[in-house]
């Protein structure tokens, strides 16, 4: 059994850095992390980027199930017996992704009660981002549901000020984030320019107003 280390350990810099127990690369835009159907084998983290993860029906059809920005993990469901992966996760900006196999994380979660809470507490942020995903999906309205994701993508609520939206997030993009078309995402991501809740220069600026259409009934 591995022995505790004497000096603290810091997860922050442990992710920023590389040693055999995980590999960190840099990935462009577009670049393919993993595929639907490949051995799931590793456990991922963005440290600088965005990642959207999406998943194609037997029929063909692609759905957007989620984009991932710096400070979260993917293909986590590795650890939970997963052994082939049931979605896509590509880079939609220039991406430096952590790269941990499946043994390492293990042993990472069993002997640093440091890691293991930070990794817990991803995993709860997420089911509580599923959760609201859904009650969004099912009792907001469309233009409340592109307010609210154009939000999460410009990290509003986090501490500092919200960033800028790359402009690689398509209208196309959107419309499948939130089940609906390309032309209303058009009509809506318009509407929000004339109110002023964003704002085009050469990339999409989000603008906190924006929080209004959110909150209002």
């Amino acid at each position: 059994m591995r022995a505790r280390p004497t000096v603290p350990f810091d997860v922050g810099t442990f992710l920023a850095t590389s040693d055999p127990s995980r590999t960190t690369s840099e990935r462009g835009n577009g670049d393919v992390v993993f595929a639907q159907g490949d051995p799931a084998s590793d456990i991922f983290y963005v440290q600088q980027g965005q990642v959207k993860i999406t998943v194609v029906s037997r029929r063909g059809k692609e759905a957007v199930v989620g984009i991932l920005s710096a400070g979260q993990f993917f293909g986590e469901a590795a650890l939970n017996g997963q052994r082939v992966r049931i979605s896509t996760a590509t880079t939609v900006a220039d991406s430096r992704i952590v790269c941990i196999p499946r043994s390492a994380m293990v042993d990472l979660l069993n002997h640093y009660p440091e890691f293991s809470e930070f990794f817990i507490h991803h995993l709860l942020s997420r089911n509580l981002r599923i959760e609201e995903d859904l009650v969004d999906q099912l009792f907001n309205s469309s233009e409340k549901r592109l307010a609210r994701i154009l939000l999460l993508l410009a990290n509003f609520g986090k501490e500092g000020q919200p960033d800028i939206v790359i402009p690689d997030i398509t209208q196309e993009t959107l419309a499948d984030m939130i089940g609906t078309t390309r032309s209303r995402v058009s009509f809506f991501m318009n509407k929000f320019r004339k109110l002023g809740f964003i704002e085009y220069n050469g990339k999409l600026q989000i603008h906190s107003s924006l929080l209004n259409v959110v909150l209002h009934d």
